[in-house]
């Protein structure tokens, strides 16, 4: 954590923004606030945050609105953190481009360690065309994926999910988004392509693919790579 990382919070409750502010400025965070939507928009740009904590029922728009709007510009990590806990609610906020979804009542631990990895990993985002975890390494542009050095075949559409996943390490990417963006909108429901194609990179490049530590599944919303 950068002592200058500062938290934009996006919340009309007062309580939880108390609450928020106590938590993060004892853990080294600037903190800001914006209390509805429109002000949200006025602070993620006149202050740049580190990140954006976003709460879904604001006063004068959706926060799913909201997270859209933001996206349109802001690249850095918006956690949302709402009552709102359908399924639906949590694809569509994670599709649209929300780094973590979390839902009130919270746990604080939980919030900051979540806090902590999507600032981590976006400032750990680089240029390189390789992309290397442990092992494994990914050449973006050769489209050669090694395992221990040693080469592994992939097919191309194995190779251009493998490469989405692992470009968006430790984000979650939902069945509707994977398959809009490898397959096209005409497969936009066809989620027993991803289980095919998922369950054939696990054997090629996981060390146990019955237990998986780099294509991990998010039941009912879709996969993310990686921690």
């Amino acid at each position: 954590m950068n002592e200058n990382d500062t938290i934009l919070i996006i919340d009309d409750e007062i309580q939880i923004r108390r609450l928020l502010e106590i938590s993060l400025t004892s853990n080294g965070y600037k903190t800001i606030f914006a209390s509805d939507g429109k002000e949200g928009l006025t602070s993620a740009a006149t202050h740049n945050p580190s990140a954006i904590i976003l709460d879904l029922g604001l006063p004068d728009i959706d926060g799913l609105e909201l997270l859209v709007k933001l996206r349109e510009w802001f690249n850095k990590p918006i956690i949302v953190l709402t009552v709102r806990n359908s399924e639906d609610d949590i694809i569509y906020a994670l599709d649209k481009g929300a780094n973590d979804y979390l839902t009130k009542p919270f746990r604080s631990g939980e919030l900051l360690a979540r806090v902590r990895t999507a600032i981590r990993l976006n400032t750990e985002k680089i240029d390189s065309p390789i992309l290397e975890f442990g092992s494994l390494s990914i050449d973006l542009i050769n489209h050669v994926v090694r395992k221990n050095n040693e080469i592994v075949k992939l097919t191309a559409t194995e190779f251009s999910l493998l490469s989405l996943l692992a470009k968006n390490q430790g984000r979650v990417l939902t069945h509707q988004f994977l398959l809009r963006e490898i397959w096209g909108y005409s497969y936009y429901e066809q989620t027993q392509y991803l289980r095919v194609f998922i369950a054939q990179l696990r054997k090629k490049i996981e060390e146990n693919p019955s237990k998986p530590e780099l294509l991990i599944t998010e039941s009912g919303i879709g996969y993310r790579f990686g921690n």
